[in-house]
């Protein structure tokens, strides 16, 4: 296929056979989550699947349930599971908690365990009996995106202790796009196992998982859910909005805009530095409606976020504000036993897909929630992602596929306004960590600008931002950011210039003898998740 072998794009959008696992309306699409766990006096329950080695061999403690808003008993089993229908408050003692296994006993371990907790300055009182509260901190100064993370720790144990929780930060490894190579993606599922295995280990009741850069949203919520301990997700937030001589900037999108040019000979070294200069000026994940902001949106439109955290800037006070609540609220969600297999539903995963394809989001995304619903045993694949995408009209202006940036997107109303333009596609009855329904927090968001956040009757496009294709290229499928393309290359023959690898385009990119023209099409081989290896971007 090298030099002027003509490549036809045979790729199309196929409208898929099944609606989902078991086909029919996605709201009828149900997870088996195993046997059904009886709770009240005096009941034993059914192993939850991970709540830490000292559990394997031991029901959990009987809990009392009180049901409300009609909700029963009998809903915390079963279909209900995976519909996302739960809304049930249950009331822990301090000697059902986890880490009253290490310092409650009056034996030689425990001895140990609180002799050892009064080593580091505390009293037997500030430990026993109170939940331990995990922060899973990806803070490192090997990762500007998370700079801010050693204060936003601080921030989450403030809102622990004034709930009468115990804080406990346990750093994990960082994934942080600017500076690990080959790939981040290599290492996702290592970070997942070290979150899954540091809750495991450690006397944790219930867990706060701080990331924000790509890969690390995915990563601590895999890891949360093989856990399953009460779990809220703080994300970083984005940055600000870049500046360039009055010209707004984007990261991602732009640096490659603009590196075009510099390479082209239009804009000199004076002005290039000047941009290096200005487009990330604070801490915080990219501003663009990349996949760090797409996961944060995905999670927090999967419920497990305090409501509307993913769209709040960095620098933002809302952020700390957010994070000291977010501390407060996961000591509550000890006590209620509300934990991620709760919340992380079929139909919660669905309200997640529907959100990221009305943002214009990453097709990123589709690699990590099929991942995070396979731990949590809910059903996920392509052919929904398509289903969901060709209902879902495309809201948000925001680039790559826009105008704007995530700062204007948290001002005019943020995902929460979003959601409630779309309520009639959604699962509203699905439970969120605030114990309170999607619906509930939707029903009162406002959008406070039409430009950033189409309506409904004008939408910026009909269909979700990401479209499925198959084809002899892609037999097994294949996804296009198509919100971001021009609409001319939507349907294009040209001929093909082949790379073997990414060492291979570097190579002959810019050798002025490559058989290349405005109609040629560029393949990159060898550059996924195997052949790259880990997919570098």
């Amino acid at each position: 296929m090298r030099g002027a072998a003509t490549l036809q794009r045979s790729l199309r959008r196929v409208r898929p056979r099944r609606l989902g696992r078991g086909g029919g309306d996605s709201r009828g699409v149900h997870a088996a989550r195993g046997p059904a766990r009886r709770v009240g006096p005096g009941a034993r329950a059914a192993p939850r699947g991970g709540a830490g080695r000292h559990r394997a061999n031991r029901p959990d403690p009987a809990v009392r349930v009180t049901a409300r808003h009609g909700a029963t008993a009998a809903a915390r089993a079963g279909g209900a599971r995976a519909a996302g229908a739960r809304r049930v408050s249950r009331r822990r003692k301090p000697e059902d908690l986890r880490s009253y296994r290490w310092f409650g006993p009056d034996d030689l371990r425990s001895f140990g365990h609180r002799s050892r907790a009064k080593q580091a300055g505390f009293s037997a009182e500030d430990i026993t009996g109170r939940p331990v509260i995990a922060i899973l901190n990806t803070w490192s100064d090997a990762n500007p995106c998370h700079a801010h993370f050693r204060l936003r720790a601080e921030e989450v144990k403030r809102g622990v202790w004034q709930a009468g929780g115990f804080p406990m930060e346990i750093p994990v490894l960082t994934l942080g796009e600017t500076f690990m190579k080959p790939s981040t993606m290599l290492y996702r599922n290592l970070l997942a196992m070290d979150a899954e295995e540091a809750l495991r280990s450690y006397p944790a009741d219930g867990v706060v998982l701080m990331g924000g850069c790509d890969k690390t949203v995915p990563a601590l919520i895999m890891g949360a859910t093989s856990a399953n301990l009460p779990a809220i997700f703080v994300p970083a937030g984005p940055m600000l909005r870049g500046n360039w001589r009055g010209q707004t900037l984007g990261s991602g999108t732009d640096v490659w805009k603009y590196w075009a040019e510099r390479r082209a000979g239009t804009i000199d070294e004076c002005a290039w530095r000047e941009m290096e200069d200005g487009i990330a000026r604070s801490f915080g994940t990219c501003m663009t409606m990349g996949t760090a902001s797409t996961m944060a949106s995905a999670v927090d439109a999967l419920g497990m976020t305090l409501p509307g955290a993913s769209s709040i800037p960095a620098a933002d006070s809302a952020h700390p504000r957010m994070a000291v609540a977010a501390g407060r609220r996961i000591v509550e969600m000890v006590w209620e036993d509300l934990r991620p297999r709760d919340i992380l539903t079929t139909a919660a995963f669905e309200n997640a897909v529907t959100a990221a394809m009305a943002l214009g989001g990453s097709t990123n995304a589709i690699i990590h929630l099929i991942a995070m619903a396979g731990r949590a045993g809910a059903c996920l694949d392509l052919d929904r992602f398509d289903a969901l995408s060709r209902r879902t009209p495309f809201l948000a202006n925001i680039r790559p596929s826009g105008r704007f940036l995530m700062e204007d997107f948290f001002y005019a109303g943020g995902l929460p306004g979003v959601l409630r333009r779309l309520r009639d596609l959604l699962h509203t009855e699905c439970v969120t960590v605030s114990g309170r329904t999607l619906g509930e927090h939707i029903d009162g968001a406002i959008v406070s600008n039409d430009e950033v956040i189409a309506p409904r009757e004008r939408p910026l496009g009909p269909e979700g931002g990401v479209a499925v294709l198959r084809g002899n290229l892609a037999p097994d499928g294949a996804v296009i950011k198509h919100t971001a393309a021009e609409r001319r290359l939507l349907q294009h023959a040209g001929p093909a210039v082949v790379f073997r690898d990414y060492n291979d385009l570097a190579a002959r990119i810019d050798d002025p003898s490559l058989p290349v023209t405005a109609d040629s099409v560029l393949v990159l081989q060898n550059a996924g998740p195997l052949g790259g290896p880990g997919m570098p971007e």
